[in-house]
């Protein structure tokens, strides 16, 4: 009985359309949206709200908004950056 045993590089894909670094990009882009948002959005706290590290009153329109503008300058950033060979 043959056991495969792979390391954690070979299960992480080095695929063109995603790796480690196109993910930590659209993390670091979240994070941003999310810590921008926090302080921009002037009335909040309307939906249930989501203890995440202590933030009161992130609720769960205010994460889905965030994060979605975190998405979309996240894709930016990402063809952005291709587009002139950084990655």
């Amino acid at each position: 009985m043959k056991v495969n045993s792979y390391g954690i590089f070979e299960i992480i894909s080095d695929n063109v359309l995603w790796s480690a670094k196109i993910s930590l990009i659209m993390i670091i882009c979240n994070l941003i949206c999310i810590g921008i948002g926090r302080y921009a959005i002037k009335i909040r706290g309307l939906g249930p709200s989501i203890p995440l590290l202590g933030l009161e009153g992130l609720g769960l329109p205010e994460l889905l908004a965030t994060t979605s503008l975190g998405h979309v300058m996240g894709a930016g950033t990402i063809l952005g950056l291709r587009s002139i060979g950084l990655i």
